[in-house]
């Protein structure tokens, strides 16, 4: 790619990554167009699809999440790991609202531009979750697949508006049923004070 292409291809991802934090999955791209001061088609030569768009914003962000899986393997505890990698895996969904949807069709869509990115992912959170099992740190009765599901799920929560605020809390839950130690011991998020509102 040449320098000027180059550069114009990385405005249109800064410009794409403002649009979609705020206006979600569903951005518009006319927007993005509009903003990067380009023309629709030229936005379209770049990235044919909604998909291809998302996905190029997404993959380092993807990649990161893979590589810190590997590192946490080998510096935290099992247990400690997991639940590091859980939580940002959560924070990260929740900077692109709508985004889990398509994250996990795209595990059952080989033809997804997402697929192998989210394939990715998922196995290396899968990774952490059977060295915690192995460990005797999670439950054997939950797999990667059920895993990837409750960060979709634990992202929706924090989207929410009227239940938003609680979303802390419903990950300490969660972290607390999947972690055998922290269910059985009652440990800090049992102890936790919960917000009413």
């Amino acid at each position: 790619m040449r320098a000027d292409a180059k550069k114009n291809y990385d405005h249109l991802l800064a410009v794409a990554r403002a649009v979609v934090k705020e206006q979600g999955a569903d951005a518009s791209l006319r927007d993005v167009a509009r903003r990067a001061d380009v023309g629709l088609g030229t936005l379209y030569r770049h990235f044919p699809t909604r998909e291809a768009l998302l996905e190029a914003l997404l993959r380092t962000a993807l990649d990161d999440m893979t590589a810190q899986a590997s590192e946490l393997e080998t510096s935290s505890a099992p247990d400690d790991a997991l639940v590091t990698w859980l939580r940002d895996a959560v924070a990260f969904t929740r900077n692109y609202h709508g985004i889990t949807a398509l994250m996990v069709a795209a595990l059952d869509d080989p033809k997804s531009a997402l697929h192998a990115s989210c394939v990715t992912v998922r196995a290396a959170g899968t990774r952490l979750l059977t060295r915690a099992q192995a460990e005797g740190k999670a439950r054997s009765d939950i797999d990667g697949t059920e895993l990837f599901a409750l960060i979709a799920a634990l992202a929706w929560l924090g989207d929410q508006p009227s239940i938003g605020k609680r979303a802390d809390h419903l990950f300490e839950i969660v972290t607390s049923a999947i972690l055998t130690d922290r269910a059985s011991s009652g440990g800090p998020a049992r102890r936790r004070p919960r917000t009413r509102s």
